[in-house]
């Protein structure tokens, strides 16, 4: 049970990283040219008010990660993980989704979320150490 609670580093790494006022990118027009460059958190509703849904969406589905996480590592069902790989599979998509507006509307926290959503998704698909239970047969934790 112990060794669960270690998926639950990056996404609690993710979380910190979105609260942060550095991830989610606005750019408003300025009447000498060139334009302001404005950084928010994932959570802030300024973006989402402004078109820029993907910030808050992954922010929401980063909660859900970590609360199918917890499921997992202390109630040991597997289906939190088959939910929480899910997740992350939407999450490290929606934190790519402000590139399509162009590179002046990601950041460099934002590419730290995407990093830590993958490696995430990486931990969770490569099992843990497996043990030798008291009959002989192997059992993944």
């Amino acid at each position: 049970m112990k060794k669960r609670f270690l998926y639950l580093i990056f996404p609690i790494i993710t979380v910190i990283l979105e609260i942060l006022p550095y991830g989610a990118v606005c750019n408003f027009a300025n009447p000498e040219g060139e334009p302001w460059r404005k950084t928010f958190s994932y959570f802030d509703l300024i973006p989402f008010g402004y078109a820029n849904f993907a910030p808050f969406l992954t922010a929401i589905v980063t909660c859900a990660i970590v609360i199918s996480l917890l499921v997992y590592a202390i109630a040991d069902r597997p289906r939190a993980k088959t939910v929480a790989q899910a997740l992350l599979c939407v999450g490290a998509i929606l934190s790519l989704c402000p590139l399509l507006s162009g590179i002046d509307y990601f950041s460099v926290v934002g590419a730290l979320i995407t990093v830590t959503l993958v490696a995430e998704l990486v931990l969770l698909l490569i099992p843990l150490k497996r043990s030798k239970s008291v009959d002989g047969n192997e059992t993944s934790i």
